[in-house]
């Protein structure tokens, strides 16, 4: 059985879906900010449940969508431990495994991209000699990652990749991060015989090569390292830090509590709380706020009745502003509002904020941490 592969043009980044087939629990790695929609289609047409969006590395060259994925199916997230994403639900090390139905993936730390790079290792239940490595930016086909930025060292990731991955069978199938000429995968043992930068190479002779690439910085470094170490999650977006409106695509903009506050108080705005109704009812609400939930338990299905409710809303001509956990439902619930013909912004945050480095929610940015008005039960 392999994997469901997927490809980012813009980035040229594999993304992959592994599922159990008889419970379809899924795990997803490297995912992209870009592709959500793609990849929540990919879970609905073979009718997975994500258990895991996991990260080979805190990237540089795009922005997960690990966070928004996960507020959206209910998985976990998870990501290595060196790589400071203080946002992941689960730090991985060196041997850890991620369960997903009767499957597992087994964590092989890898440093030498990054510090905290590491591999993924897949042997699928039933399959007596079959292996898969998902290997992110550490062995590429023909190549490997860079190790000239972002705690990179040509040392270690040569060490890495002879002393983890090459011992591993030779038909190990190897899965890359990325590739940049329509390969799809190769072999353990095709990597260790004509990899033009590892095979019969000395560790010294590889550092030389390493060393001397002249890589251009990649385009995207200063934007994606920051907020793939919030899982995805770009909270200082534009000027919303200063109470205006930041551009978006697709909605009115980005807000912070504080001036959705503001302008529900001077009544300028209608704040829409767009959670599920068990959530209100446990974790609390906006005295005031409308409500239209973008996604209703069982299975956190898409909301028939949201189109009617959101309109009721705005019934007065006012803008909406839409509230949800920590700021993912309420920008599709924006998006969707705006198509409609309303003008509706996204809160950033949301209700709960982000979860902290113990995964726990309501001490970092969101409604509540801001001591804005709430009340539960």
């Amino acid at each position: 059985m392999n994997p469901t592969q997927l490809f980012d043009p813009a980035s040229s980044t594999y993304t992959y879906l592994l599922f159990d087939e008889q419970t379809r629990e899924a795990l997803i790695i490297d995912p992209v900010d870009e592709q959500l929609q793609r990849d929540l289609d990919a879970l609905a047409h073979l009718g997975l449940t994500l258990k895991w969006t996991v990260e080979t590395h805190a990237h540089a060259d795009h922005i997960t969508s690990a966070a928004r994925l996960a507020e959206l199916t209910g998985a976990r997230t998870a990501a290595p431990a060196g790589c400071d994403v203080g946002t992941a639900a689960v730090q991985l090390r060196d041997g850890d495994t991620l369960a997903f139905g009767r499957e597992a993936v087994r964590v092989l730390h890898t440093p030498g991209h990054t510090a905290g790079s590491v591999c993924f290792l897949w042997r699928p239940a039933g399959e007596a000699a079959e292996r898969h490595v998902f290997t992110g930016d550490t062995l590429l086909i023909q190549g490997c990652g860079r190790t000239d930025f972002q705690s990179g060292s040509a040392e270690q990731l040569y060490d890495s990749i002879t002393r983890k991955l090459f011992p591993l069978p030779d038909t190990t199938l190897v899965w890359p991060g990325h590739d940049y000429h329509g390969r799809t995968q190769s072999t353990i043992g095709a990597e260790k015989t004509t990899n033009p930068r590892l095979a019969g190479r000395t560790r010294e002779q590889f550092v030389q090569t390493m060393d001397g690439l002249g890589l251009p910085r990649p385009r995207r470094m200063d934007e994606a390292v920051p907020a793939n170490q919030r899982s995805g999650l770009r909270q200082d977006a534009g000027g919303a830090a200063s109470g205006e409106p930041a551009p978006a695509e697709g909605y009115a903009g980005d807000i912070t509590p504080r001036t959705a506050h503001d302008w529900m108080q001077a009544g300028q705005a209608v704040l829409v709380d767009v959670r599920t109704d068990a959530e209100r009812e446990w974790v609390g609400f906006v005295p005031g706020a409308e409500t239209a939930a973008w996604k209703q338990w069982p299975g956190m299905a898409l909301n028939p009745g949201f189109d009617a409710a959101v309109q009721t809303a705005a019934r007065d001509g006012r803008p909406l502003m839409m509230l949800c956990r920590s700021g993912v439902r309420s920008i599709a619930a924006a998006r969707r509002a705006t198509a409609l013909g309303l003008a509706a912004y996204n809160v950033l945050g949301g209700f709960e904020g982000d979860p902290d480095e113990q995964a726990q929610r309501g001490r970092k940015n969101g409604w509540r941490h801001a001591g804005l008005p709430w009340r539960q039960g």
